[in-house]
């Protein structure tokens, strides 16, 4: 997934298991992430609190203001348009941790 000599952010959206909960992030290493969603203590952390562990949807940029300001528009968006951008990419809902390298 990485390329020498470029930068890699990820926009990404987690749900829960039963996809009732989306949880929109940023981050520059997303395997890592999805592993400190998942294993981070405490209630505290609205990804632990609501148990979103599971990928749905990501995009990629080489840019991390770019990748920021993306993250903020797709937390703006309603409910409904986060879900058609999901659908749009990933139409089952699948989760895919495990396809992330």
């Amino acid at each position: 997934m990485k390329t020498l000599g470029t930068h890699n952010y990820y926009v990404y959206i987690l749900t829960n298991e039963n996809k009732t909960v989306v949880y929109t992030g940023v981050t520059n290493d997303l395997k890592s992430r999805l592993y400190q969603h998942k294993n981070s203590g405490g209630r505290t952390h609205f990804t632990t609190k609501y148990k979103c562990f599971y990928l749905i949807y990501y995009e990629h940029f080489q840019d991390i203001e770019q990748s920021i300001a993306r993250e903020k528009q797709i937390k703006g968006y309603s409910r409904i348009k986060k879900e058609a951008l999901i659908h749009g990419f990933n139409p089952d809902w699948n989760f895919l941790n495990e396809t992330i390298e």
